[in-house]
């Protein structure tokens, strides 16, 4: 089978069998079309001829071409998908990738805001312009629900239930869930809602959509970094801050004001417990603490 063929399969295979997003799908064609140039350019080899050894030639290849280490783990991760695809269709009988190990990730715990600085990033909006009010409510539900740029983007008025306390966000997968919502977000969006209604015109296919641009358009994934960090740099913050910086706010506190980590992972959309476990790191002086006061060597 031709690499060509290989690919055209698979990508199929990810789209109709796995129901993957197409992001997803894109992102793991690039990891196995990487591949197939290294084996077309450097070895002149088919998938199925590719052996452990090629695949750890491989891996040195694009160590060598300054990918980092997250970049790396994650070819290595659609590699052995694509090879997994492969053995289920009896393309081959072995998986060259099976006993490859990726490189060893170190764990960047990310920066953390405090409430007073959230309080802060909100405070350097004008509200007398028409984009302030919205770019307030931004900041405090991008924390006070946890929320993704691609979620908070694609929330729409149907998505608002306040008399329950909940909204429903579309996660990755068009996974759904219910996340609750606190009384201060619920404020600064029926705030923002009269301005949102006010605008000269609002395109038909945003009509649902909670946060527009000035032209009646659903916002871009690129507008939400750019009032972040300029929100972020107004207030005077020194740490490097995205909208992720606000879920994982989000995440922290609720770990050290004592939720259960079970519940943060419901409410963030993690499939995983050990991605909650990442993004809900623990401060030191907490560990500290609580060392001292539970270890028995520290009674002494």
């Amino acid at each position: 089978m031709g690499w060509v063929a290989a690919i055209e399969d698979y990508v199929r295979f990810l789209r109709l069998e796995k129901s993957l997003s197409e992001n997803s799908v894109e992102a793991y064609q690039r990891d196995v079309k990487l591949l197939s140039e290294f084996a077309d350019d450097k070895l002149g080899k088919e998938p199925e001829s590719l052996t452990s050894s090629d695949i750890s030639l491989f891996l040195e290849y694009i160590r060598e071409n300054n990918f980092n280490h997250r970049s790396q783990a994650r070819i290595l991760s659609g590699v052995k998908g694509f090879f997994k695809y492969l053995m289920l269709e009896e393309v081959i009988d072995l998986d060259p990738s099976h006993q490859i190990e990726g490189p060893k990730m170190t764990r960047k715990l990310p920066d953390v805001l405090s409430v007073e600085d959230i309080d802060s990033m909100e405070s350097t909006f004008d509200l007398s312009k028409p984009e302030g009010q919205r770019n307030k409510t931004i900041i405090e539900t991008l924390y006070s629900c946890g929320l993704r740029v691609s979620e908070l983007v694609n929330l729409k008025l149907t998505d608002l239930n306040f008399e329950q306390g909940y909204i429903r966000v579309t996660g990755k997968g068009d996974k759904e869930r219910l996340v609750p919502i606190g009384k201060k977000a619920i404020k600064e969006i029926n705030l923002y809602i009269p301005d949102r209604n006010s605008l000269p015109k609002i395109d038909k296919a945003s009509e649902n959509v909670l946060f527009l641009n000035r032209r009646g358009r659903k916002l871009t994934r690129e507008m939400i970094f750019t009032i972040v960090k300029k929100a972020a740099k107004d207030a005077g913050i020194k740490k490097v801050i995205s909208p992720h910086t606000l879920r994982h706010s989000f995440a922290t506190h609720l770990v050290e004001g004592g939720a259960d980590i079970r519940v943060v992972q419901e409410m963030l959309g993690h499939e995983s417990i050990l991605t909650t476990e990442i993004y809900t790191h623990l401060d030191r002086q907490y560990l500290r603490d609580t060392i001292i006061r539970l270890h028995p060597r520290s009674l002494k």
